[in-house]
C-alpha cells in the first residue's frame, strides 16, 4: 500500500477546543492530526452535493448534445476536422 502524503496545514483553535481534542486524542489513542482529518472527511461528506467542491466540476462541459457521453469521440473528431480546416 502506498504511503498517503499530506500537506502541513496551520490551524487556531480556540483552548476549549485544543482541550477537547487533546483529551480525545489520549483517550483513542490516535493523533490529534489524525482526529481532525477525520473530522474534515466527515464534514465534506456531510456537504449538500450542490456545495461540493468536486460535484461542482461535472458542470463545467455541459452540452446541448443530449448523446455526448455515446458520442463524445465523434463529436472530438468532429471539432478536431473543423480546426484543421480552419487552420
Amino acid at each position: 500500500m502506498a504511503k498517503m502524503r499530506y500537506r502541513r496545514l496551520q490551524v487556531y483553535l480556540r483552548p476549549d477546543q485544543e482541550s477537547a481534542l487533546e483529551a480525545l486524542a489520549k483517550q483513542t489513542g490516535r493523533s490529534k492530526a489524525d482526529l481532525i482529518r477525520e473530522s474534515v472527511d466527515g464534514f465534506l461528506s456531510d456537504l449538500p452535493l450542490e456545495d461540493d467542491p468536486a460535484m461542482r466540476i461535472i458542470s463545467l462541459g455541459k452540452s446541448e448534445k443530449g448523446d455526448l457521453a455515446k458520442r463524445h469521440d465523434a463529436y472530438v473528431g468532429e471539432a478536431v476536422r473543423r480546426k484543421q480546416r480552419h487552420a
